[in-house]
């Protein structure tokens, strides 16, 4: 007994077990294609959210339909270490238990930090698992697992040996509050309000003679090396060469001239401190400036500054404000907005800070990885982000892969007492270099001291693609063979968001070219970013992003992930509303519908008539026509990763053209006397069923769920199968004379029924129907299907219009006689008053364009919307006119 309403929350768990214990996505090489697809892999502190929707279910749309295709479908899952979050979450772990990271040697706080990975990091991927994501669990991989941590080592040696990897004092973005340098990638630039700060310092040996220097970053003047003018600006000319006194702690510093000042900007006179910012550094160097830091790690001021030692940066700005309000040298604070940088994990401000790092030089690394996606080698859909791609790739800079953490790939660098530095896998491969090298054979394990810094990173997931394929070397392991690096890569697809484009994807191609000599993925599919009606990202923090979870609990798996993808065009932000989501839900609803009526109907065996056969055959060359012209545009829409484009293709196929417009046409008709529907001969229902299953199997990678229950239950099954492995819908012949005449009978259906309801005549009146046609003949197979659809009593050919309201379908005009059912004179009185009425309108428009003054002076849209309602209204007192006619008859 199939239930009257769809119940996701009992199928979707039974599916999906079912599907885990068939295997039916575990993946092994073998004679097949393969079809390799790499999770971009969630931060072990992740739980599901929007974003993580849309990617995944996207994902799991291509692999679906790899599978069903018949090729070896492999979706590695798996998870990112994230150096800096996850560090940060054990932080504030610990701190909740009363202990402090300080306190701790490096492998007390590993040992926290592993706890607090087994307990919370495998949640995203338990969640993943609710979406329906048909990932090989057995393969899930994490980037700290020992395969992959000693693959980012030996990286790292490699690199280092090819002369790539450097180590140097460079100004890098600072995270005060991670207490590590980041990427440029990972700061986010936001427009900020500030105070741009006046500021008088007097020149040495001058009284009463001062420059005035605007500033946003007061708090820095004690770390100031000069004052930097424009050799052109007439304004300080007599300045060049003399020298300035900081305020406060009244130090000397010289006034340099340099074309990099900007002369219109602030005062036209510029801070330079090298320390505290990456132009100033620049300017510093070229000018042999000295460089004095005088910020902690943490972003306290410290000793050099003299002042306000101990400070936070930000209370030491409103405090120098303050200071040199006192002293003097003050001349104004005015709101100022500005770009700042923010850390993109722990949304502290960056500082610009000089530091000791290590560094990877990208510019021989990355040209193969421009080259490709260029000449589209790599394909990026959208094409729209290859201008983006160019412009990151052709301005590279170094790579800073250091950061000041524990919780990552301990940097393999290995320092001696006298400072040299030794890059070896372990401490023991770093002796044996040294006493190759230098004949030091007294020297033991305990005289090497290993970089305290762990790796970016980064510098783990851009191997991705390569590192999950390794062998864990445990024989009863069900990850990776050993020859599961050949077979699965290249990967085929790649699934992400356009904002990681350059510190992944790039990255990713670049480790590809260098390790493997080819793109570690063919196509890169950049999803949008999930919006709020408003046009907000979603996020935690604004409290405009529903749960997930949340939304498959009320709407089903299905429901939500076809709502998510009704529209998100690749690269274009997806708005959402809850009520795609409620629109997924409700097709649930439609095919489930659809399948009990079907199921429902009873079969008559024999002989059917011939003119039945004929009306039932009709139909079904229409459908299997229309199916197939659908299955050409899927086709063509993944193969260009319209995802979207093809769920609403789809999505048509099955709601307008199956369920509105077949199942009616085929439908028998219904039995008054003993209240049920009549039988259905048995070839329309076979024909119907196969149907309804290749449309399963066309939707399945869309809707999992309710597609394996209909499909299991539409015909008997043996025990094992699944529509996860069933073929996927190949497109046939398109009968194309078929389609133009079924658009035809569709619009008759149409009109007829757009006739009874403004007229307000019973469905169940049948009205006879006057065709005036050059083609008679093309109507005559559709006369049952129009009598049927339409209620029409009676259909007849005339040479000459015909009484009733009549409508046009090219060049055939149709005529449909209601006399019987309506009251003439009432419709007269009806349409001369309407006729009246647009006689005067069009006399009123008539002379208000007439008025030379109004069509002089008026805007050219004004005049040619009167224009258009004067041809409106000429139309309607036409086929009003007409229709006094036709009624008069």
């Amino acid at each position: 007994m199939i239930s009257k309403t769809y119940a996701p929350q009992e199928i979707e768990a039974k599916w999906y077990q079912y599907w885990l214990d068939n295997q039916f996505f575990k993946s092994t090489p073998d004679e097949r294609e393969p079809y390799t697809v790499v999770i971009p892999p969630p931060n072990v502190t992740g739980v599901l959210h929007m974003g993580h929707m849309l990617n995944n279910t996207i994902q799991d749309v291509l692999v679906r339909k790899a599978r069903m295709e018949g090729k070896n479908a492999c979706w590695v899952p798996g998870t990112d270490h994230a150096s800096i979050a996850t560090e940060a979450k054990v932080v504030a772990m610990l701190a909740e238990r009363g202990i402090s990271k300080k306190d701790l040697t490096r492998d007390e706080f590993l040992a926290y930090a592993w706890e607090w990975k087994e307990k919370y990091g495998g949640i995203i991927l338990s969640q993943l698992r609710k979406i329906g994501a048909s990932c090989d669990w057995d393969r899930t991989r994490f980037t700290m697992e020992p395969v992959l941590y000693d693959a980012v080592i030996d990286t790292f040696v490699d690199l280092y040996e090819k002369g790539l990897i450097y180590r140097g004092v460079r100004m890098v973005n600072w995270d005060p509050q991670g207490k590590t340098a980041v990427s440029d990638e990972e700061v986010i630039t936001k427009e900020v309000q500030q105070k741009l700060v006046y500021i008088n310092y007097a020149i040495a040996g001058q009284p009463n003679s001062f420059i005035t220097i605007a500033t946003v970053r007061p708090e820095t003047i004690m770390a100031d090396a000069a004052i930097a003018v424009n050799p052109n600006d007439e304004r300080y000319k007599h300045l060049h060469g003399k020298k300035a006194i900081i305020p406060l702690i009244n130090r000397e510093i010289p006034i340099i001239t340099d074309e990099y000042v900007t002369m219109d900007f602030g005062t036209g006179g510029l801070k330079v401190t090298p320390a505290h910012d990456p132009n100033d550094y620049a300017l510093g160097i070229k000018h042999n400036l000295p460089v004095l830091d005088i910020l902690n790690d943490d972003g306290t001021l410290n000793e050099k500054a003299q002042i306000l030692v101990g400070q936070d940066r930000f209370a030491a700005r409103k405090a120098i404000i303050k200071l040199l309000d006192e002293a003097g040298n003050l001349e104004k604070a005015e709101d100022y907005k500005s770009n700042v940088g923010f850390s993109e994990r722990t949304n502290a401000v960056i500082e610009p800070k000089l530091s000791l790092q290590w560094f990877l030089k990208m510019e021989e690394l990355a040209k193969p990885a421009l080259e490709n996606v260029m000449d589209d080698t790599i394909q990026l859909y959208p094409p729209k982000f290859k201008n983006m791609y160019r412009s990151w790739m052709e301005n590279v800079h170094d790579w800073c892969i250091s950061r000041q953490l524990w919780w990552g790939q301990r940097i393999p660098a290995f320092y001696m007492q006298d400072g040299t530095i030794i890059v070896a896998r372990n401490k023991h491969e770093a002796l044996e270099k040294v006493q190759h090298e230098k004949l030091l054979f007294a020297m033991t394990e305990a005289d090497l001291t290993q970089d305290e810094d762990v790796l970016d990173t980064w510098f783990s997931s851009w191997l991705w693609p390569m590192s999950v394929f390794l062998p864990s070397g445990d024989p009863n392991d069900p990850k990776a063979g050993p020859n599961d690096l050949d077979y699965y890569y290249p990967t085929n697809d790649l699934v992400t968001a356009p904002e990681i484009l350059f510190f992944w994807v790039a990255r990713m191609i670049i480790a590809g070219y260098e390790y493997k000599g080819e793109a570690p993925f063919k196509n890169v599919y950049l999803t949008g970013i999930v919006r709020d009606k408003l046009g907000r990202k979603m996020s935690k923090s604004l409290g405009n992003s529903p749960d997930p979870l949340d939304l498959i609990d009320q709407y089903g798996a299905d429901g939500v992930r076809t709502g998510m993808l009704f529209s998100s065009p690749a690269g274009n932000d997806l708005p959402f509303d809850e009520k795609l989501v409620e629109q997924g839900r409700n097709f649930s609803n439609k095919i489930w519908n659809a399948f009990r009526l079907v199921k429902g109907w009873t079969i008559r065996e024999g002989e059917t008539e011939i003119a039945e056969q004929q009306a039932a055959g009709l139909p079904l060359k229409w459908f299997e026509a229309k199916l197939n012209a659908t299955l050409t545009q899927i086709e063509d829409d993944f193969s260009k990763f319209r995802i979207s484009d093809a769920l609403q293709a789809i999505y048509k196929l099955i709601w307008d053209d199956f369920c509105s417009q077949y199942l009616e046409l085929i439908k028998p008709a219904f039995d008054t006397t003993t209240g049920t529907a009549q039988p259905i001969d048995r070839a329309t229902y076979e024909a119907t069923i196969n149907f309804f299953e290749r449309l399963m199997c066309l939707a399945h990678p869309f809707m999992p769920f309710i597609t394996e229950e209909i499909w299991q239950e539409i015909r008997e099954r043996k025990p094992g199968d699944s529509i996860c492995i069933a073929p996927f819908p190949q497109p046939g012949a398109i009968d194309s004379q078929i389609l133009t005449s079924f658009d035809t009978l569709f619009e008759v259906i149409s009109n007829v029924r757009n006739i009874r309801n403004a007229k307000q005549i019973s469905p169940k009146t049948a009205l006879p129907l006057a065709i005036k046609t050059n083609q008679p003949q093309a109507f005559h197979t559709l006369e049952t299907l129009i009598q049927k659809m339409a209620n029409v009593s009676a259909i007849s050919y005339v040479d000459e219009k015909t009484g009733g309201l009549s409508f046009l379908i090219k060049a055939d005009e149709f005529f449909v006689d209601i006399a019987g059912e309506i009251d003439v004179e009432q419709e007269l009185e009806a349409t001369r008053k309407d006729l009246e009425y647009q006689i005067g309108f069009r006399e009123s428009t008539l002379k208000k364009l007439s008025n030379e003054r109004f069509v002089a002076n008026a805007k050219p849209d004004v005049v040619d919307r009167e224009r258009q309602k004067l041809a409106d209204a000429e139309a309607k007192i036409q086929a009003l006119e007409q229709r006094l006619q036709d009624l008069s008859l």
